[in-house]
């Protein structure tokens, strides 16, 4: 299986305006001129280091009075887009969101990856029924406006499919014992609704607890930032069909990643569950006691483990959104790390998900503070969302009820990430 290169530029353009051809007639031509003068004026008060290095919940905390970057100070940076043919609407509704909270100031690149390859209707965005977007049928609204580039890429089966080491037959008893049991994402049958929620990582589409859905948690463990289009890259923004940013994002977050030195980040935290990762912690202890030597001293121990590491309390950054640096991901420790889990075929016997995977290796590799909440990022992934509060809601001109918010709730791990800096 080969990798499909970035369009030309023209190309590039054209699929573009149709992904974001909704944005231009429906929001940003109508408010043009407005926007231009909110903007002059609200980012006099604005810092590209706006999130400071604070966890406390302080209204105060992300804006500190210095105006954001220019559009030419960029990080090297990319969004990151694992999706199917059929994601269609959600990806567009997704792409809209983020266009219009953040990117449409800064025009990073989009990186598309599937398993099998991107049809021509989705390349173009031609959408059947009700949703239809026709290129032949749309006006040319965005001859002044800058589009980012895009890309599509066709994943490497030998990354993607379950590798020929594994024990099917004792694979498949492990899912219909958990299929038998109830497990959410464990067995054979998909799932729906706030159930699968309970858990660190998202469908992308693919049937809850089947292999398909086993060889993305391993893809995203392992092998995203090793392909082809994302090696031109540093940072990584990780974007889901049909998530909701729900506030201005005034500065540039992969810039505060690179000049504050943090490798990972996160909007929400929470506890996996627990039947479905019965030997990971183990394994992980294991890894510990064979490779001291990449182990941080001053590490995040405490957010994962109530009793100094003896068990895993299940606490992971849920990595449907994060933002990351992939060098971390590309270093000696963690790429240890992951081919250590490999060889033990979690991923398939069980159903390691990539949240605990990244989680507990920045956790153990980085110091604490080298990863980051994004407090003043409003985000939903349905059914979980992190809506900021106080200033940062104000500011951001937030489209969210900062009661409804996933952050101090009983399944939330965010108090134990705030209590590594108290």
């Amino acid at each position: 299986m080969g990798v499909l290169t970035s369009f030309a530029t023209p190309r590039r353009l054209i699929a573009l305006v149709a992904v974001t051809v909704r944005i231009i007639s429906t929001w940003r031509l109508s408010r043009i001129s407005s926007k231009s003068s909110n903007l002059t004026s609200s980012n006099s008060t604005v810092s590209n280091s706006t999130t400071v290095d604070s966890y406390l919940p302080a209204a105060t905390q992300p804006f500190r009075g210095i105006t954001p970057v220019s559009q030419g100070h960029r990080a090297n940076a990319t969004f990151v887009f694992l999706c199917r043919n059929s994601d269609i609407s959600g990806v567009v509704a997704s792409i809209q969101s983020m266009e219009d909270r953040f990117n449409k100031k800064y025009n990073y690149p989009w990186v598309f990856l599937n398993d099998e390859p991107f049809t021509e209707e989705f390349k173009q965005c031609r959408l059947d029924g009700t949703a239809k977007l026709r290129l032949s049928k749309t006006p040319n609204l965005i001859s002044n406006v800058r589009m980012p580039p895009i890309s599509f890429g066709l994943i490497p089966s030998e990354h993607w499919v379950q590798p020929d080491w594994i024990d099917e037959d004792r694979a498949r008893r492990g899912r219909l014992q958990m299929t038998s049991q109830r497990i959410i994402y464990g067995g054979t049958r998909g799932i729906s609704g706030a159930a699968y929620l309970v858990s660190g990582s998202s469908d992308h589409g693919f049937s809850l607890g089947s292999v398909p859905y086993r060889n993305m948690c391993r893809f995203n463990s392992g092998f995203f930032f090793k392909h082809e289009l994302l090696q031109p890259y540093r940072y990584y923004w990780r974007v889901e069909p049909s998530v909701k940013f729900f506030c201005d994002i005034k500065y540039d977050p992969f810039l505060y990643m690179q000049e504050h030195d943090k490798v990972y980040s996160f909007t929400i935290s929470l506890e996996e569950h627990e039947p479905t990762v019965p030997t990971l912690w183990a394994s992980v202890k294991e890894f510990m006691a064979q490779y001291p030597q990449f182990i941080e001293p001053h590490n995040s121990m405490d957010f994962l483990s109530n009793d100094g590491g003896n068990k895993y309390n299940m606490c992971h950054y849920w990595s449907n959104f994060e933002i990351a640096d992939m060098d971390f991901w590309r270093g000696e420790a963690y790429t240890k790390f992951f081919d250590f889990l490999e060889a033990k075929g979690g991923f398939y016997y069980e159903r390691w998900g990539d949240a605990p995977v990244h989680s507990i290796a920045a956790s153990l590799f980085a110091r604490p503070d080298q990863i980051h909440f994004f407090r003043d990022i409003g985000y939903r992934h349905e059914n979980f969302q992190h809506c900021p509060s106080g200033a940062q809601w104000s500011v951001g001109r937030c489209a969210c009820d900062p009661n409804d918010s996933f952050d101090y709730t009983d399944h939330s791990c965010l108090r134990r990430f705030e209590a590594l800096f108290q």
